[in-house]
Formats: C-alpha cells, structure tokens, sequence
C-alpha cells in the first residue's frame, strides 16, 4: 500500500498586493489571533516575498506560498497555487 507522504514545508495562504517586480509577488497574509493579556481577537499581518517564474499573478489574486531555499535576500517562499482569481473591476 503507497502511503502519501506529508511535506514538511509550510504553506500559507494570501492576497497578492504588488506584483512590480520580475519574478516576483508580494503577498499579505493575515492571521486572527487571541490577545495575550486582554483576550480580544485581533488580525495579525505579514508580507511575504515569493517566486512567480511566469509572472502569472496579479494584484488581488489569492494564491497559496510554499517555504523554499533561499532565491534572494528576501524571497524564500514559491507560489504553489492560484486559490481563487482576482474579481475583474
């Protein structure tokens, strides 16, 4: 029996919000998380730096980013995915 087997990168989920670069997409991705001392739930944020080879995602597109080796100084995660195409204005 053929087991699949479970990477042990981590992925993340978020919105492209620049797409400038060559290459290159920065995407935001957000996070709910309890407040330590008062309780309240409150969004949590970072930007990543990820690998677009093709130059395929856009601003507003949600795609899904997978950890890699070092590509440059600040871009160590690759789009795996496309999660869901921006809505056309």
């Amino acid at each position: 029996m053929t087991e699949v087997k479970k990477s042990l990168k981590r992925t993340l989920i978020g919105k492209v919000v620049s797409d400038k670069r060559s290459k290159t997409v920065t995407v935001l991705v957000e996070r709910r998380v309890k407040h330590a001392l008062y309780g309240k739930i409150v969004a949590k944020s970072s930007k990543y730096h990820a690998h677009d080879e093709n130059g395929a995602y856009h601003v507003g597109d949600v795609i899904e980013i997978t950890e890699s080796r070092p590509i440059s100084r600040t871009k160590n995660w690759v789009v795996t995915r496309l999660v869901e195409k921006a809505a056309a204005v």
